[in-house]
């Protein structure tokens, strides 16, 4: 892998991350477009693209994330879920949105892995489920609840568990069900980024315990060190436009038009599987 193509494939994750066009498709994509074969080396590099993502998140979103954590070790009433402070609610509600993912990854890794192997065509079959949902969040008018709830942080986590499939976005899918189910726009977003942080910053970790299985240096093999920097901060800077980026797009509810783009480049990666 060269620099340029760390460089290419680092502003393509940082950019697809958080815009609901799904960064695993586009990743899929862009590793066969420079002819790019699987292997122990790409898992690295994707590893590394996405830690750089997760601290993009923490720059942008660093005071919810105080907020939280400054709420949690605040004194308060453990008695019931009513009496407790708005960040250690928040922070319960991200928890209880991991669960299905969770879940997925505990019981069904191997199969996601198999599918993320499969080619363009599931890649690009994703792609249209993911314009089709942004299409539907935003023909579809409920009312925009002030509070997200513990039900629907779940519900909300169930659309995250099927993202893992390629080509359906994260950020998409979490984004439009939480509008489905009548949450308010502006929360949605941040909310949205953040309950990604646990399960990336998980997997990221069983994925350097298989890295070291095989051995660092096996797994850096077709990456040098200048690839693996160039890609960690293109992902790490992009990763910091496309989250500020995307958060105000939410708020104006212009998600049509990423369910136009999701569309033309599901039906290009089907034509070319």
């Amino acid at each position: 892998m060269s620099w340029i193509q760390a460089l290419l494939l680092g502003i393509i994750q940082g950019l697809t991350e958080y815009l609901p066009v799904s960064s695993s498709g586009h990743l899929a994509i862009g590793q066969a477009l420079f002819g790019l074969e699987d292997g122990e080396s790409n898992l690295t590099f994707t590893v590394l693209l996405h830690v750089a993502t997760v601290l993009s998140t923490l720059v942008i979103l660093w005071k919810e994330i105080i907020w939280i954590f400054k709420d949690l070790f605040t004194k308060q009433s453990w008695s019931s879920y009513q009496n407790l402070n708005g960040g250690t609610k928040y922070a319960i509600n991200i928890l209880i949105s991991m669960i299905p993912v969770m879940i997925v990854g505990f019981f069904l890794k191997d199969k996601v892995e198999e599918v993320f192997g499969s080619g363009l065509l599931i890649v690009g079959i994703m792609l249209l489920v993911t314009a089709s949902l942004l299409a539907f969040s935003y023909f579809a008018k409920p009312r925009q609840k002030e509070n997200i709830s513990g039900l629907h942080a779940f519900i909300i986590g169930i659309a995250q568990a099927c993202a893992v499939m390629p080509g359906l976005s994260r950020s998409g899918s979490t984004i439009a069900t939480g509008l489905l189910l009548g949450n308010k726009k502006e929360k949605l977003a941040q909310f949205s980024f953040l309950m990604v942080i646990p399960p990336i910053l998980g997997e990221a970790l069983l994925d350097i315990k298989d890295i070291f299985k095989v051995g660092f240096s096996e797994a850096m093999s077709g990456i040098s060190p200048l690839a693996a920097i160039v890609g960690f901060l293109s992902a790490f800077i992009f990763g910091c436009i496309a989250c500020k980026w995307m958060i105000n797009i939410v708020k104006k509810g212009k998600l049509i038009w990423f369910a136009v783009y999701c569309a033309i480049v599901g039906i290009i990666a089907i034509i070319f599987a």
